[in-house]
């Protein structure tokens, strides 16, 4: 199983739509490392779903529901589609900023080039935001933005790092 980040604009699609409607078509992907990554994904892969914007925070984990297909939004070239279902809301977001702040995660794509709309996600650096995510239970609502500064989840990353 490979794991995965997606970026979706909360105004434009929102995982609590995603959870509301059941699944997705994840289309429309106009970049050809983006499409080579939806290209790479199947059934049963996790994706991390990132809502770029005011927010800049991992939400929520969703799930390759199928594997790649053409996308039915282009009317040319070999663009692909997967359809993705949701698997579990956060229970509090995961900040780009905290994200930044934990020495694992520096590396990931969502890091070092930030404008790619799809992009592979290590193993590790996936359960190491799954935990952040949902070790600050009741601090925060993925639907509410947290401020930009670096919190508790920093704090969880640097003692993870220590353990190893």
């Amino acid at each position: 199983m490979n794991h995965w980040l997606v970026k979706s604009e909360p105004d434009a699609f929102s995982y609590a739509q995603l959870e509301q409607e059941g699944f997705t078509e994840w289309s429309g992907i106009r970049n050809y490392q983006a499409r080579n990554h939806l290209r790479a994904m199947q059934p049963g892969d996790l994706v991390l779903f990132f809502h770029p914007g005011d927010q800049r925070a991992v939400v929520g984990i969703a799930k390759v529901k199928t594997g790649p297909q053409p996308d039915t939004t282009a009317s040319e070239g070999a663009w692909v589609s997967v359809v993705l279902e949701p698997e579990e809301a956060l229970a509090s977001s995961v900040p780009l900023a905290d994200i930044k702040a934990a020495p694992l995660l520096r590396g990931l794509p969502l890091v070092k080039q930030s404008r790619l709309s799809v992009s592979p996600v290590p193993e590790r650096a996936f359960q190491l935001i799954v935990e952040m995510g949902r070790s600050n239970a009741g601090t925060e609502s993925p639907a509410r933005p947290r401020s930009g500064k670096v919190g508790p989840t920093a704090v969880l990353a640097k003692r993870l790092k220590k353990k190893r």
